[in-house]
């Protein structure tokens, strides 16, 4: 029965009907060739018309006297020359730095937590809730919470009164020596959250066969953290980290919505704000700042893919 079946289906194969199996062999390939790029034609397009036509655009004004209105003129590298004349541009990078040791801070408050949580702790589901809740909070909510609980007498007061530490209590927003501190707290506070589900998830997607092993060779909590979970994770982590590091230079929201920029809260991003359509409406220097700004990004990150490059990762 089978020699009989195997030879009608040859001769179905070289029979060449174009009805028959043959016809379909030599379309399939031409739609799995094609799915792909069917898929990221319209992805590629919002891309292209959304974001680098208009970055096109930016390199552009940056070589102009563009002010947002009329027709912009080419000036050469006129703005480039005003950003190095201008060393009080930079100082909002050092503003940055205070991002950067909150990005450190805050991931490893995230992997901490995502560790505990990841064992069989009481409430989990409610402790995990209560960290994630900040993250689903909007801006301007926040920086209400926020503005009420730095302000005199306020609730971070009231707290440390409560606790006897009332000799410490400060003007957490006027102090220009704590205020980017606590605008950096605000910033861990809000996106904790999301670094916790990240590497909750993945810890969870470590295989439970590993745990139980390392537990019948008696490996204590720390010894499971640090010879399964962190190289499970590890291309994960280092991906987070880049991109908080990337982030924490283009830090905006909080500083803006709850200062302005004042007391010395000024990142580079709230510069060209400004500097654009704020203050002086100079978008042809703020875009210079921003190619600047890209570049210095752009750095950033490949030094860090050099220092944190991606590892194959076997826990077979």
């Amino acid at each position: 029965m089978t020699v009989v079946m195997g030879r009608a289906a040859r001769e179905a194969r070289g029979s060449g009907s174009p009805r028959g199996g043959s016809g379909r062999a030599r379309k399939q390939p031409l739609l799995t060739t094609l799915t792909p790029y069917l898929f990221l034609l319209v992805p590629v397009t919002l891309l292209l018309v959304f974001v680098y036509l208009p970055s096109i655009d930016l390199v552009w004004y940056g070589f102009s006297d563009y002010a947002g209105l009329g027709t912009p003129k080419w000036v050469g590298l006129a703005n480039y020359q005003e950003v190095y004349q201008r060393p009080e541009l930079f100082r909002a990078f050092w503003v940055s730095l205070y991002y950067m040791v909150g990005s450190v801070v805050q991931m490893v408050l995230a992997l901490y937590l995502a560790t505990v949580l990841s064992f069989s702790v009481r409430f989990r589901n409610l402790w995990k809730g209560i960290i994630f809740f900040p993250f689903l909070l909007n801006t301007v909510a926040i920086a209400m919470i926020f503005q009420f609980a730095f302000q005199e007498n306020g609730t971070v007061d009231a707290v440390l009164s409560l606790v006897g530490l009332g000799s410490v209590k400060q003007q957490w927003l006027g102090n220009t020596s704590i205020v980017n501190w606590s605008m950096v707290t605000v910033s861990i506070w809000r996106y904790l959250g999301l670094n916790f589900v990240i590497f909750l998830g993945a810890i969870q997607s470590i295989p439970g066969a590993l745990y139980e092993a390392a537990d019948l060779d008696g490996a204590s909590r720390w010894q499971q953290f640090r010879y399964i979970i962190f190289p499970g994770i590890k291309p994960l982590v280092a991906l987070s980290f880049i991109l908080s590091i990337a982030g924490s230079l283009a830090a905006f929201d909080t500083p803006y919505i709850i200062l302005k920029g004042a007391n010395g809260t000024q990142t580079f991003v709230i510069e060209i704000v400004q500097l654009a359509f704020v203050e002086s409406h100079k978008v042809g220097l703020a875009s210079a700042l921003a190619i600047i700004l890209l570049v210095i990004t752009l750095i950033v990150v490949v030094g860090l893919r050099r220092l944190l490059p991606d590892e194959k990762v076997n826990l077979t």
